[in-house]
């Protein structure tokens, strides 16, 4: 028998903010979100939250791996994206509720799956959160190598902070310029790489694209080093799902949803093909991989440096340090917005679903911050291979949160087919097919840990965090069967 839970949302879109797993807003006496959030601004959220260290910094490892043929990896990558975010919009399109992809597991796969969604993509986006803090505090290093690390990190921390806690329309404005910065620069990158391809500097000529082919060959490790790639590539593309929890506080969300992820999807696949493969054209990829383990230097940074360009090699650095600042500000939104439907449905701490008289869930912000509580910790202690352990782990459980949104898009598609009338938004054509598709690529990506150490070990921390959890919600479960 299923615990009892508040209602799920109805089939019908909700035009108001509304708690988690409920269709109706907010009593007269209970602060609920704000709807202040641009279509402008949420589109560029979801720009922001993905576009930070997995393509600045990790994709370094991504080269490494698998050579030029990475480039093949980031198109993959950007396919199964392309599919999960758009199958995502059509969803929350039709339910654009506060708790936004967790509320539409607990409706249509069940309350189990709504909690498990929940929790572990918090879990996964606190862990992005010190990734993404971590890599900040190595591109103010790389300006200044005495700065403790764990001082970086609480300055990095104390803006990022700053930002999320006045009100959502603040943090919008914050997110969109952030993310307007890096993506003008993106494209400068690109035209700039691009020049150096085609035509190069006065003193060295145009490099052409031999370094794809040179040393070893455009797969030097196999065929099979793309497959291996992808443990890295994916994470470079989490994030965008942001665009769907802030959908609960964009004033228009049929149309934000509708346009924001479709943008997204060919916008992405653009910018990190294309720039993987400049950067790879002009700079031969052993020397990109070359001490990637300590993720001292982007590979973006070192196209401008070996270039003998340090000025724009300074600025390239400002730029990927925005990024990261970015997207650490994006996910610890998202982080703490579903921290606070959980507490909303009972299925957190209460206070953790109190709001300010602005909107902000101040607790379950505080609660968000520890993955950069976590993240300093490793750095005073000088844990080594940080970002390769966060990463790997904050990429199983964003895997887990992907395969349940493709469940959960299964049924959902199976009731509005059933009962179309109920419905409205944009439907995908092939909807299912394309679910099932991108599931398989998910489980093909998830069983790379067979080969990666990092990504067992994330399997194993994975594994029993989820195990955690579901023995959790049978706790809950079971108490409020008791008390009924």
């Amino acid at each position: 028998m299923a615990a009892p839970e508040r209602p799920a949302p109805s089939p019908a879109p909700v035009p108001a903010p509304a708690p988690a797993g409920s269709p109706e807003g907010p009593s007269p006496q209970q602060p609920g979100l704000v709807r202040s959030l641009t279509h402008r601004q949420t589109t560029m959220i979801g720009l922001g939250s993905a576009l930070g260290t997995g393509l600045f910094l990790g994709s370094g490892s991504a080269m490494g791996a698998a050579g030029p043929a990475a480039i093949v990896s980031y198109a993959i990558g950007a396919v199964l994206v392309a599919i999960i975010a758009v199958l995502l919009g059509e969803m929350s399109a039709a339910h654009p509720v506060q708790g936004s992809f967790g509320v539409i597991a607990h409706k249509y796969l069940g309350p189990w799956a709504g909690f498990l969604t929940r929790w572990t993509y918090w879990f996964s986006a606190v862990v992005v959160i010190g990734t993404e803090v971590v890599a900040s505090a190595l591109y103010i290093r790389w300006w200044w190598p005495g700065v403790p690390m764990t001082a970086a990190i609480l300055a990095v921390a104390a803006v990022v902070l700053a930002v999320n806690v006045i009100n959502v329309k603040s943090f919008g404005t914050t997110e969109f310029w952030l993310s307007t910065i890096k993506v003008t620069a993106l494209c400068a990158f690109i035209l700039c790489a691009a020049f150096l391809v085609f035509f190069g500097l006065p003193d060295s000529g145009a490099t052409g694209f031999a370094h794809l082919t040179d040393d070893g060959g455009f797969m030097p490790h196999g065929a099979k080093s793309i497959w291996i790639a992808m443990s890295v590539v994916m994470f470079a593309y989490a994030g965008f799902e942001v665009v769907a929890i802030a959908s609960a506080e964009a004033t228009d969300p049929q149309r934000t949803i509708r346009t924001a992820m479709r943008q997204l999807a060919w916008r992405l696949s653009v910018f990190y093909v294309l720039s993987i493969t400049l950067v790879m054209a002009v700079i031969p990829w052993q020397r990109l991989a070359a001490g990637d383990g300590s993720v001292e230097a982007s590979p973006f940074v070192r196209v401008f440096t070996d270039v003998g360009v340090p000025a724009a090699a300074t600025l390239t650095n400002l730029v990927v340090l925005i990024a990261a600042i970015s997207a650490a500000n994006a996910h610890l939104y998202g982080a703490s917005r579903l921290l606070h439907s959980l507490g909303a449905d009972g299925l957190a701490p209460a206070p953790l679903a109190a709001l300010t008289a602005r909107g902000v869930p101040a607790a379950a912000l505080a609660a968000s911050t520890l993955g950069i509580a976590v993240a300093a910790l490793l750095a005073f202690y000088d844990v080594g291979g940080i970002f390769g352990i966060l990463m790997s782990i904050a990429l199983f459980a964003v895997l887990l949160v992907w395969l349940l949104i493709l469940a959960s898009y299964v049924a959902f598609r199976r009731h509005r087919d059933a009962h179309p009338a109920d419905f409205t938004g944009f439907s995908v054509l092939g909807g299912p097919v394309l679910a099932v598709v991108a599931g398989a690529g998910v489980l093909a990506v998830a069983a790379t840990a067979i080969e990666v150490p990092d990504m067992r070990q994330a399997a194993g921390v994975g594994l029993a965090f989820t195990v955690v959890l579901l023995i959790a919600y049978a706790l809950i479960a079971a108490g409020r069967r008791k008390r009924a």
